[in-house]
């Protein structure tokens, strides 16, 4: 029987650089000799790739918050059902760009719904299954929004006001305060040669620790 694999989450507002980063993760995986699977929120099957592209094209008709709640985890419940947990039972370790962290801070920081039924949500589609580590890239809501725009045409959550950004950092950086054995806050405003180094460290510290 395989020893359980370790589940990693990359999080943070846009343009902290998490792509990025996932393959900085994956690499000094491969050098460490850690067999992996990188993924993403929402999406990481077929099905769930329909449904994000059900949450981020942009659209005339409003979506409403309870929606757009459901179609997140509607998405992570195929996700996690169909590919994180067989990875992790097999001993591979995920790195997944965004998870639940993120329907915090994006639907209930930003879109203002009451954590309880985000919790409640969490508990049917999850279980106790929870992240082992976050990595939380921070960066100000200024710099990540002038980097997302650089990427080009902005998806429906992109076009979101600073204040929503302003509030999904905060929620955030709260969640990290309250748990700090399971978040590791990097500064994604410094270089990227740097950046990348603290991931390095960061995740070699991870497996040899």
């Amino acid at each position: 029987m395989p020893v359980r694999g370790r589940f990693l989450t990359f999080e943070g507002t846009e343009g902290v650089g998490k792509s990025t980063q996932l393959q900085v993760a994956s690499r000094t995986l491969d050098e460490l000799g850690v067999d992996h699977l990188i993924t993403r929120e929402p999406g990481g099957t077929p099905m769930a790739e329909s449904i994000r592209e059900l949450l981020l094209a942009p659209r005339d008709e409003p979506v409403h918050e309870t929606t757009e709640l459901l179609l997140m985890f509607a998405a992570r419940a195929q996700h996690l059902h169909t590919r994180i947990l067989p990875a992790l039972e097999a001993g591979r370790w995920v790195l997944c760009d965004r998870f639940t962290d993120a329907t915090f801070a994006y639907q209930g920081g930003g879109r203002g719904v009451p954590e309880v039924r985000i919790a409640q949500l969490e508990e049917l589609v999850q279980g106790s299954v929870r992240p082992d580590h976050v990595i939380l890239l921070d960066v100000t809501v200024e710099t990540g929004m002038q980097r997302a725009r650089r990427r080009g045409e902005l998806d429906r959550f992109e076009q979101e006001a600073v204040a929503f950004f302003e509030q999904v950092r905060n929620t955030y950086l709260r969640r990290a305060e309250q748990s700090p054995d399971r978040y590791h806050r990097i500064d994604a405003g410094q270089s990227l040669e740097k950046v990348s180094a603290d991931v390095a460290s960061l995740i070699t510290g991870l497996v040899r620790g």
